[in-house]
């Protein structure tokens, strides 16, 4: 029962990511409208408006990952695992998620952490005249999300798990999301 709970709240978590990555994803089409109107009709061109689009993009493509794990969005090789059995995706997740997901992203989160504290200590800012103040904001998204991921990841074995006791079907009854 508790790993149940578990995973359900681990699937909220990564829910709340994927609704804040499409409330970015929103931002970035305004800041994208607003780039290319100043640039195209008044002949301005923000520096901060453009580093802005990449920051946003950095920030949606890592904070949608976790939401993308939780629901069999992630790369896998579907011509095996769509034909075997539930037990079988549940070993095959599981492996992979402990063998090949939880070590890379805890290593890039953990190394993550001085990475973006030493930029929040330099008191880093954009290289370009007129860029964006506070580079370590978007460092520290890195860390956050590889953590996130890793979370996520947890969530998958616990799905596994709970399948592999015969307590869930849940999340291996329907197929992968495509694209």
């Amino acid at each position: 029962m508790f790993l149940t709970h578990l995973e359900r709240g681990i699937t909220r978590f990564s829910n709340v990511l994927g609704m804040v990555s499409t409330i970015l994803f929103i931002a970035l089409l305004f800041n994208v409208f607003y780039d290319v109107l100043m640039r195209y009709a008044f002949n301005d061109v923000s520096i901060a408006m453009q580093e802005l689009e990449w920051h946003l993009y950095a920030a949606i493509f890592l904070l949608g990952i976790p939401y993308g794990i939780q629901h069999g969005g992630h790369v896998r090789v579907d011509l095996i695992y769509e034909n075997l059995t539930i037990r079988g995706k549940a070993w095959i997740d599981l492996f992979g998620c402990v063998v090949f997901l939880m070590p890379f992203t805890l290593l890039v989160g953990y190394y993550g952490v001085s990475f973006s504290h030493e930029a929040f200590l330099l008191g880093e800012t954009s290289g370009d005249p007129g860029g964006l103040p506070y580079r370590w904001i978007i460092k520290a998204v890195i860390p956050f999300a590889f953590f996130s991921m890793a979370i996520s990841g947890l969530g998958m074995i616990i799905r596994c798990i709970n399948v592999l006791r015969g307590v869930s079907e849940e999340g291996f009854s329907h197929p992968p999301i495509r694209h």
